[in-house]
């Protein structure tokens, strides 16, 4: 059976981020619909603050203001040594103030806009986008199944309405 290493680090100080299992959970149930490849895989969550988020924004993206997820897939020229039986997928950037006013805003739990935010980082962190309309109605709906699987609701669905 794949491993799935999750590295999580909350550096946000943020009052209610989810739980390292939670964000492990969302991860892994991304890398298992949204990969072809099989084997041990491993990545990276960094939960920031808005200050962190935007400067890497900047520097990264050349944008200036605090996004909710940032992706940074792994690019290792060379590969990875072959005693090392694992894909590196990336890295993913979680500003925790963004996504608490977004789920707020959008009337969504905030677990479950968290989960939506890990889901579509990891898809990115595996090759997808949402550049041009076919690519972006293919992503949204695997966002839709993998988030189904772990018991939350569309998150392209307009709530902001109902609450």
């Amino acid at each position: 059976m794949p491993r799935l290493r999750v590295a999580v680090e909350d550096a946000s100080r943020a009052a209610g981020v989810p739980s390292s299992v939670a964000l492990r959970r969302a991860a892994a149930a991304a890398v298992a619909a949204g990969r072809r490849a099989r084997g041990d895989a491993a990545l990276a969550i960094r939960i920031v603050g808005r200050r962190e988020a935007r400067s890497i924004n900047r520097r990264w993206r050349a944008k200036d203001y605090a996004p909710n997820v940032l992706s940074f897939p792994a690019a290792l020229p060379a590969g990875l040594p072959k005693r090392v039986k694992q894909a590196l997928l990336g890295d993913l950037v979680i500003c925790a103030p963004v996504v608490a006013a977004e789920a707020k805003a959008q009337g969504k739990t905030a677990a479950a806009h968290w989960a939506h935010m890990v889901v579509h980082g990891v898809l990115h962190l595996l090759g997808h986008d949402h550049m041009q309309k076919p690519a972006a109605q293919r992503m949204e709906r695997l966002e839709r199944r993998i988030l189904a699987t772990l018991g939350h609701p569309d998150p392209y669905e307009d709530t902001s309405a109902h609450g």
